[in-house]
């Protein structure tokens, strides 16, 4: 457990209602690392609904948050227009939101909740993904490999796209 547990469960006692749409389209797609990760920080209780492969609209792929735990950038979304990123959609309810933001890093200030409109077979729907924090973005050093072989793991293990496999592989050169 770290130092942000006690504040992520004190969020966790006043959640509001309802759910948040989670769009999700790196290593939290990795079940090995999250359940890791979650066992490391004490949320073992907490478990990512299935969810639904999901396309987020006008948004593109790009390493650009240096991770001393990865060794190197890893993945972040930027606005593009006419471009796509693909991921998993979960509806999460309100009181496990900052379970979802310690995992991605809002409570450490590395990235920040940005919306994004995501299509899945049913339409397109606003959720919820967490980009690298505008302050802290860099195209310094080396693309994280360690990070882009958990990515890639976590976009097969969800079922998404070949083709996008072949575009993580490809931005991460």
């Amino acid at each position: 457990m770290d130092s942000h547990y006690d504040q992520v469960m004190k969020a966790r006692a006043n959640p509001g209602e309802g759910t948040r749409w989670y769009f999700a389209y790196s290593t939290t797609l990795d079940r090995a690392a999250f359940e890791q990760w979650r066992h490391e920080h004490g949320y073992e209780f907490f478990e990512l609904p299935e969810g639904e492969v999901a396309e987020a609209l006008d948004r593109d792929l790009v390493f650009d948050f240096p991770s001393r735990f990865w060794g190197g950038r890893v993945a972040g979304l930027a606005e593009r227009a006419g471009h796509s990123a693909f991921g998993r959609l979960y509806e999460i309810p309100a009181r496990d939101w900052p379970i979802v933001q310690h995992k991605e890093g809002l409570v450490t200030g590395m990235s920040v909740e940005h919306e994004v409109r995501v299509r899945v077979p049913r339409g397109e729907i606003t959720a919820v993904a967490f980009v690298t924090n505008p302050a802290r973005r860099s195209a310094e050093g080396p693309v994280s490999a360690r990070f882009v072989e958990a990515m890639l793991r976590g976009a097969r293990g969800a079922g998404l796209p070949a083709a996008w496999l072949e575009r993580v592989e490809a931005a991460a050169r």
